[in-house]
């Protein structure tokens, strides 16, 4: 599954185009965050999310 949001090469802005709008360089899918199921912090961010809400 390819994402549908980019991130310039030049300026490392994010954008949805080809392009970046911005400085006019190439763009390149960004990649998905690693998983892994023994997260060491997800303890916190759990916590951390919970006094968000």
């Amino acid at each position: 599954m390819r994402s549908k949001i980019m991130r310039c090469t030049a300026c490392y802005r994010y954008t949805l185009k080809d392009a970046c709008p911005v400085c006019g360089a190439s763009t390149i899918p960004t990649k998905p965050a690693k998983f892994s199921p023994d997260d060491p912090y997800g303890r916190y961010r759990r916590a951390l999310a919970k006094e968000v809400k």
